[in-house]
């Protein structure tokens, strides 16, 4: 059993993902951990030496590279979804989430880690929300494709059980 944990960044990926790992002991891989181990740069550098461009392409190879593994729990990029064939590979190859929040919410959360995210480092946080009310627009088509939708608004526990609790095997 894989899970993919799927959401715009600041949705809580990584730390659902995290605690999903630590309660049944599959193994939580971060795709964008991942790559920068893999590429020996952080995901910043690849943006800006090699453009986004390039980092979409690798970030294929290495999501193909992780769901071709068994038992983990992979925490995705928040355009990971949306590149190439990406959603249909990670539905095809692991029990996807989507961790919904409110532009609003993500823009609360996301305003003190502006300058280690790329694609919002230089939004002026006046035009945060809706900067990420548009991307979650354009994005929405393919983060609804996930096979499950969870309020991203619940706590952290509450959250990881209902994961759980879907994924159990029946």
């Amino acid at each position: 059993m894989n899970i993919s944990l799927i959401g715009y960044m600041g949705c809580g990926k990584s730390t659902i993902g995290k605690e999903i790992s630590d309660i049944t002991g599959l193994k939580f891989i971060d795709l964008d951990s991942y790559i920068s181990s893999k590429e020996q740069m952080s995901i910043n550098e690849i943006f800006y030496k090699k453009g986004e461009v390039y980092f979409r392409k690798i970030e294929k190879k290495y999501l193909h590279e992780i769901l071709n593994l068994e038992s983990i729990v992979l925490s995705l990029g928040g355009g990971t979804p949306v590149y190439y064939d990406n959603i249909e590979t990670i539905n095809n190859k692991s029990c996807s989430f989507y961790l919904k929040l409110s532009p609003k919410e993500l823009a609360h959360r996301l305003m003190k880690e502006k300058e280690h995210r790329p694609l919002i480092s230089r939004i002026e946080d006046q035009n945060l929300e809706e900067f990420i009310a548009k991307h979650i627009f354009e994005r929405f088509p393919y983060y609804e494709r996930a096979k499950y939708k969870i309020n991203g608004n619940q706590d952290v526990p509450t959250i990881v059980n209902e994961i759980i609790d879907i994924t159990k095997p029946s």
